[in-house]
C-alpha cells in the first residue's frame, strides 16, 4: 500500500504539470512550466487498486526519471516524456543509471504594439515592451544529482545555467551565468524540506498553479529584493508541511540590489557574487494550503506571505536623500479549480480562477500596490487536452511620492497602469509549445510617459521548447 501510494503521488505530480505559460510581466518572462507528462490514475477506492489501474506498459519508460526532477520549487519543469529528445539513444537512461538527470528549455517571445502612432523610438530611448518590436530569448539548462542513493532522504544537488538576450536590454540585460546551485533534502518523513545555496526564490514563493501565466507580474516582490532566474542569491529555505495540505515556508536570502534588477545583473552577470552594494538580508515567510486535483477534488492553492529587507534603499521621491533600510512587502494569492471537465480521466483539466494582491511602502518602492484577477482553462477542448487559455486583468498603482515628484518637475505622469491580456498556448508536439495573445495596456510606461504613450495593444507571440 505504501509503495502504491508513492507511485500515485509521482503520477499526480507529473499529471498536474501539463501546461506552462510564460513569464512575469516584471520584465520578460522567465519561463514557466509546461506540461509534464503523466499517466492518469483511475481511483478504485482502495490504495492497492490505484496502482493496478495504471498501465505498466505506459508508465515504465519514464517513471524512473521522476526522482531526478528538481525538488522544492513550485515551478515544476516537465519530465522527459514531454521533451523533444525524450530518451532517444538511451542517453537519459545511461545518465540516470549513475544518478544524473537533466532538463533544458528555450523560451523566446516577441511583443509589438499594434496601435497606430505608437511613438516609436530608438532602442536606447525605448520605454516599454512593444514600443518598438521587442524580442527576448531565455535559455536554461538544469542538471540534478540524486543523493538518495546514498541514504540521504530525497537528497539532491541542483546546478543550473541561464543565458538571456534582449533587443531592448532594460528588462534584461543580456547575461550568461548560473541559474541555481542548490542542495535539497527532507527530514522526518518529508515533514521538513531544506533547500540552500544560490536560489531563485521567484520559483519558491507565491506563483500560480500553471506557472507564470502570461500577464502575471511579480515586480512588487522583486523590487523588495526577491531573487530571480537571472539573479540567483545565496539563501536557506525551510518548509514545514503541517499536514492536510497546510504548510509554512521561510527563507533567509541575500537581497538582490536595492537599485533594481537591471543594476544587479549589470554588476553581477555571472550571479556568484556573495553581496552587492547596499544589499542586505531579505526574510520571507509564506503560509498556505495546497491540494491536488483528483476525481471530484478540485485543485486549490491559497497562500499569503510577507518579506522584510535590511538593504539600504533610495527614497523614490528624492534619491539624493540618505538611503534607508527596513523595506518590506506583503502578498496574498489564491487559485481554485472551478470546474472539472474530465474528473475521472484527467482531473486537472477544467476552468480555474485566481487573484493576487501585493503591496509595498510607497516611499521606498516605485510600485506601491498590485492587483490581479485571472481566469484560465486547461484542456478546454477534448481534441486539445494540453492547451491553456488564459485571461489576466491587472492594475499597478505607482508610488504617490514618485508621481508627485515627477509632476512637480513638469513631466507627464500617471498614477496607475491597467492591463488586460488574453493568451492561447498550444502543445504542438512533445516538448514544443507555442503561444499567441493580445495585451491592452493603459499607460504602459512606468510613472512618466510621453505624448502618444497612453495606450498600447501588444501582439505577443512566444515559443517554448524542452529537451
Amino acid at each position: 500500500m505504501d509503495q502504491a501510494s508513492k507511485r500515485r503521488q509521482v503520477s499526480d505530480r507529473a499529471e498536474k504539470l501539463r501546461i506552462d505559460l510564460i513569464h512575469q510581466a516584471i520584465s520578460p518572462p522567465a519561463p514557466a512550466p509546461v506540461p509534464s507528462p503523466g499517466v492518469p490514475l483511475k481511483k478504485s477506492g482502495k490504495p492497492d487498486g490505484i496502482a493496478q489501474t495504471r498501465s505498466q506498459k505506459t508508465s515504465d519508460p519514464f517513471a524512473r526519471f521522476e526522482n531526478l526532477r528538481e525538488k522544492g520549487s513550485w515551478l515544476n519543469i516537465p519530465g522527459p516524456a514531454d521533451t523533444i529528445d525524450q530518451d532517444k539513444g538511451g542517453v537519459r537512461s545511461a545518465l540516470a543509471d549513475v544518478g544524473i538527470g537533466y532538463i533544458g528549455w528555450s523560451h523566446n517571445s516577441f511583443a509589438n504594439n499594434q496601435l497606430p502612432n505608437a511613438a516609436r523610438s530608438t532602442t536606447a530611448n525605448q520605454l516599454y515592451m512593444g514600443q518598438n518590436p521587442t524580442f527576448a530569448s531565455a535559455n536554461f539548462m538544469i542538471v540534478t544529482y540524486d543523493l538518495s542513493r546514498f541514504g540521504i532522504a530525497d537528497g539532491q544537488i541542483v546546478v543550473g545555467a541561464e543565458q538571456q538576450y534582449w533587443t531592448w536590454d532594460r528588462p534584461g540585460p543580456d547575461r550568461v551565468g548560473i541559474n541555481t546551485l542548490a542542495y535539497y533534502q527532507t527530514f522526518f518523513d518529508r515533514t521538513l524540506e531544506l533547500k540552500l545555496g544560490y536560489l531563485r526564490n521567484q520559483n519558491e514563493f507565491t506563483g500560480t498553479l500553471f506557472g507564470g501565466i502570461t500577464g502575471s507580474n511579480m515586480s512588487a516582490l522583486l523590487q523588495g529584493g526577491m531573487s530571480t532566474n537571472a539573479a540567483p542569491r545565496p539563501a536557506v529555505n525551510l518548509k514545514y508541511n503541517i499536514g492536510d495540505g497546510l504548510y509554512n515556508k521561510v527563507s533567509v536570502q541575500r537581497s538582490i540590489s536595492p537599485d533594481g534588477l537591471y543594476a544587479h545583473i549589470t554588476g553581477d552577470p555571472i550571479g556568484l557574487n556573495w553581496s552587492t552594494p547596499n544589499a542586505g538580508i531579505l526574510l520571507v515567510e509564506e503560509a498556505g494550503y495546497k491540494s491536488k486535483a483528483a476525481a471530484d477534488v478540485h485543485d486549490t492553492w491559497l497562500r499569503a506571505g510577507v518579506g522584510v529587507n535590511s538593504s539600504r534603499y533610495s527614497n523614490v521621491a528624492d534619491p539624493k536623500q540618505q538611503r534607508e533600510s527596513g523595506n518590506n512587502f506583503h502578498y496574498i494569492a489564491a487559485d481554485r479549480q472551478l470546474w472539472q471537465s474530465d474528473a475521472l480521466g484527467t482531473p486537472s483539466r477544467g476552468i480555474y480562477g485566481g487573484f493576487s494582491i501585493m503591496g509595498a511602502p510607497p516611499d521606498l518602492n516605485r510600485i506601491s500596490r498590485y492587483y490581479e484577477l485571472r481566469l484560465y482553462a486547461k484542456g478546454a477542448f477534448d481534441s486539445r487536452p494540453n492547451d491553456l487559455i488564459a485571461l489576466v486583468a491587472s492594475n499597478t498603482s505607482w508610488s504617490k511620492f514618485a508621481v508627485d515628484a515627477a509632476l512637480a518637475k513638469g513631466q507627464l505622469a500617471h498614477r496607475e497602469t491597467t492591463a488586460i491580456t488574453g493568451t492561447y498556448t498550444a502543445r504542438l508536439a512533445p516538448g514544443i509549445y507555442a503561444g499567441v495573445g493580445l495585451s491592452y495596456i493603459h499607460h504602459p510606461t512606468s510613472i512618466t510617459h510621453r505624448a502618444q504613450m497612453e495606450h498600447a495593444l501588444n501582439l505577443v507571440v512566444s515559443t517554448l521548447i524542452f529537451f
